[in-house]
């Protein structure tokens, strides 16, 4: 190949490349696989290689970051990159708004657009004719750090910016814009998962995380980071300049800048603050870390025409949410019995409170995360609440030790029952070995009556308890035993309420194989396993039949999962428990299906996450079965489709990452009828 045919065909490759990777990281819409994607950029790369000339700055083959810099050199904002005032709650917001009202009667009239505050790292990007060529931190607001080789590595960076579709839209010769770069939380949560798994100092949260990895000296270090961006400013640019806050966004967005979705603009301000509100218990459905919205004027000749107040400028305020991180005194750690005999920590804390609930105890994950936290009875700690998930400890203040403090060591012993704990090894887990644990009994006849399984209406985890402790339930068979004058004699059970409970009970009998199986609580079989497991073999006659081996061939059965089912299975105490299922005429029986249902979605295998509108998981689980689709799990590229529904996670931010096609539960349907 001549260097004129090589130059032509990089410049092909390039813009191709600039083009799929918009679709991915800013359209969240591929439309090629990761491995079609690779092969163009190998192609690239071989080219430039032999032609070093062809790498230029706007190459996406620069995106892998390489060199060391010594240090970073300082850069000059073209305008002051300023912080807000804040307000918390409505009454603040409403007299941020008085304030500027008597300066400005104007903005009585004005629209508002709201934004999501995000926690992460401020980034001023600089393009000439398109080419991003610029970017650094925000510094003190005037001065920031130059980061443009760490920043070249981050995905969703346009590195030209793909407007050649767009006829009537051209790059500017000079663009200046701000964004925010981040670690999007599922994304987070599993690369410093993978820093503790390979003994590397972890992260206390992904702010610092993002922070840390932009300032990288060596930017193939910041290669490796999942970092995103959203863009919501643009702060130079020659010609006409948008009038307007959301004609500013919609800008960006057509130059090619990834903007959040969820902006809104809203036409008065109770508009505004409602907006605020609802995402006050939602927040955690945005897939990043945020502390609050932020509320500007529409107008931004208003704007800039308020001026500012100190350093804030007068034309935009931040409605903060409640913190759901705050610090506080660990009082003590002490250790919970689950229904497998898992021992997990626990820490009674001082009580503080958190995301608007007075929290007094949180989650210590496992033993090992103590140790490697450095985690002292009588430390400052970090503690997290998100969303209606239980509070965990994030990390230790290790700057407010003042005294000794008492290190915590794990139990020998089980905390419920005496008997020795015991670890298996490469595991980081301590089991209690004592099948008759009065905690797992608890547990596993809370369990067995869960919505998810065979859901026995009335049967919580107080009743669980009561159960237990009175000797009336030795295992969940032992219920179908329970009798009225029984019940009577339990605190807060009357007539009714015991005939309540002993007609649930009576309804197990009719659930089905998938529901019983899920009940027994196995280790690694879930609703999709147990589904699978009830269709292949029809009854737990024929899979307690089943040895190790056999499991394993199954479609879907690793090593580890085969070896729990029939270690299950292999237990006196779960024979035992079996025998008296079977006694009391709880013993679900289907036909068996060897072969999956053949129909338009047959040899196709999909994972569903999120809640879909109008239709349960389950439902949509039969849907698929139906069509001779297969549901899986866990999130492959040997996965055919997503099917997400509303607050998706993590299974969303991989599927993307796979390249693996996300539809919504109306596509499903089109899909089967063809």
């Amino acid at each position: 190949m001549s260097y004129q045919q090589a130059q032509a065909r990089a410049a092909q490759l390039r813009s191709e490349l600039h083009a799929h990777n918009h679709r991915y990281h800013v359209l969240q819409a591929p439309v090629v696989s990761d491995g079609e994607y690779d092969a163009l950029l190998r192609e690239l790369a071989g080219l430039e290689a032999a032609h070093p000339k062809l790498a230029v700055a706007d190459s996406p083959t620069q995106r892998v970051g390489g060199g060391v810099a010594e240090k970073f050199a300082k850069v000059r904002h073209p305008q002051p990159i300023l912080s807000l005032a804040n307000a918390f709650g409505a009454a603040d917001v409403a007299a941020w708004f008085a304030r500027i009202v008597k300066l400005d009667e104007r903005v009585a009239g004005s629209a508002f657009v709201v934004e999501p505050k995000i926690d992460g790292l401020t980034v001023v990007l600089h393009y000439a004719d398109g080419i991003f060529v610029l970017g650094a931190t925000r510094g003190d607001g005037e001065t920031g750090e130059d980061i443009t080789a760490n920043l070249r590595t981050v995905r969703a960076l346009p590195l030209r910016l793909p407007v050649a579709a767009n006829a009537t839209l051209k790059a500017p010769h000079r663009l200046v814009v701000r964004g925010e770069a981040f670690f999007p939380t599922a994304a987070f949560e599993t690369w410093n998962n993978s820093l503790a798994a390979a003994g590397e100092r972890t992260y206390v949260n992904p702010r610092n995380a993002a922070s840390g990895a932009l300032r990288q000296l060596d930017s193939s270090l910041t290669a490796g980071r999942p970092i995103a961006l959203l863009c919501y400013q643009i702060l130079e640019m020659e010609g006409a300049v948008a009038s307007t806050q959301w004609q500013v966004l919609e800008l960006l967005r057509a130059l090619g800048f990834p903007v959040a979705p969820t902006a809104r603009r809203c036409a008065t301000l109770p508009d505004a603050i409602a907006e605020c509100e609802s995402w006050a218990e939602r927040r955690d459905t945005l897939g990043y870390g945020t502390d609050g919205l932020v509320i500007k004027l529409d107008d931004l000749v208003l704007q800039r025409e308020l001026g500012y107040s100190g350093k804030d400028p007068r034309g935009a305020v931040a409605f903060k949410f409640p913190s759901q991180e705050v610090t506080t005194q660990l009082l003590d750690i002490g250790v919970n019995v689950g229904r497998t005999g898992v021992l997990t920590p626990f820490a009674s804390l001082e009580a503080v409170e958190v995301g608007g609930v007075t929290v007094r105890n949180a989650t210590l994950h496992n033993f090992d995360f103590i140790a490697e936290k450095d985690i002292r009875i009588g430390d400052r700690v970090l503690i997290k609440r998100a969303g209606e998930v239980i509070p965990y400890i994030i990390g230790v203040m290790p700057g407010a030790r003042t005294t000794k403090l008492r290190s915590f060591k794990p139990p020998a012993v089980c905390p419920e029952c005496s008997a020795p704990v015991h670890q298996t090894e490469g595991e980081v887990a301590l089991y209690c070995v004592n099948a008759a644990c009065p905690a797992q009994r608890k547990r596993n006849l809370e369990h067995f009556a869960g919505r998810s399984a065979m859901d026995v209406e009335g049967l919580g985890e107080r009743v669980a308890e009561q159960l237990v402790d009175a000797g009336l339930v030795q295992d969940a068979a032992d219920i179908f035993l329970l009798n009225k004058e029984q019940l009577l004699g339990l605190e807060g059970f009357a007539e009714k309420k015991a005939a309540s409970l002993l007609a649930a009970i009576a309804a197990v009998r009719t659930r089905p194989l998938e529901r019983l199986l899920v009940a027994l609580g196995m280790r690694s079989v879930g609703d999709v396993l147990a589904r699978d497991l009830a269709a292949r073999f029809g009854s737990l006659d024929a899979l307690r039949a089943c040895d190790a081996a056999e499991l394993q061939a199954l479609d879907g059965v690793g090593p580890a999962t085969a070896a729990a089912i029939a270690d299950w299975f292999a237990q006196p105490g779960n024979q035992q428990l079996l025998h008296k299922l079977q006694a009391a005429n709880c013993w679900p029986v289907q036909e068996a299906r060897a072969q999956p249902l053949s129909g338009p979605l047959t040899g196709r295998t999909f994972v569903i996450t999120g809640t879909l509108p109008g239709l349960s998981r389950e439902a949509a689980a039969e849907l698929i079965a139906g069509a001779g689709g297969k549901v899986s799990g866990s999130i492959s590229k040997k996965t055919s489709y997503l099917l997400a529904g509303e607050n998706p996670g993590s299974k969303l931010t991989r599927a993307q990452e796979l390249g693996v096609p996300v539809i919504d539960a109306t596509a499903l349907k089109d899909i089967i009828a063809g």
